[in-house]
């Protein structure tokens, strides 16, 4: 029986997700006014334009304050592990065979110096060196790739029996296989 497990990890916001939601509020205020300004200025068709694109800026503000929260959904069920991503459509970021992992490691001294096709991020924080794992595989669409992700226990011990041994020796046991 296969087993399943799951974690749902909400992406931080960085200072660059406030920059861009202050923005988009400063747009919303600023360009109606605008247009309303210059309606006493011009023709007053301006002030109706600017109610419409008023309108219009409530929901791009919207728009942009919910693209900026997104969550990563790890499923490991059986041999595979998906990374699902955004809250408003389940779109699958990448899908690896645990068993095809070469490298699953906690330290990326070693990752840095190596070079990748593709390189996933479905990290919880990517500068926190605390929490990120990151796995080395190969991908049959992309070649070879590189996932920081941010896994429990519970999705850790999932992956164990899948894993090659090597990995599970030096990552559980912390001990070095030669």
């Amino acid at each position: 029986m296969n087993n399943f497990n799951e974690q749902v990890v909400r992406r931080v916001n960085k200072p660059k997700n406030l920059i861009i939601k202050i923005v988009s509020v400063l747009l919303l205020i600023l360009v109606p006014t605008t247009l309303f300004l210059l309606a006493f200025a011009t023709i007053a068709y301006l002030i109706y334009v600017a109610f419409f694109v008023f309108i219009g800026g409530i929901y791009a503000v919207w728009y942009v304050f919910s693209i900026q929260k997104v969550d990563f959904e790890y499923s490991v069920s059986g041999n595979e592990i998906a990374k699902v991503v955004e809250l408003r459509k389940r779109q699958t970021m990448c899908k690896v065979q645990i068993n095809e992992i070469e490298r699953l490691e906690k330290d990326d001294t070693e990752i840095k110096k190596m070079r990748f096709l593709k390189t996933f991020i479905a990290a919880r924080d990517i500068d926190s060196k605390d929490e990120n794992y990151f796995a080395v595989f190969n991908s049959p669409a992309y070649g070879r790739c590189l996932l920081v992700f941010t896994p429990n226990e519970d999705i850790l011990n999932g992956m164990k029996p899948h894993l090659n041994k090597n990995i599970v020796v030096q990552l559980f046991y912390k001990r070095k296989m030669s």
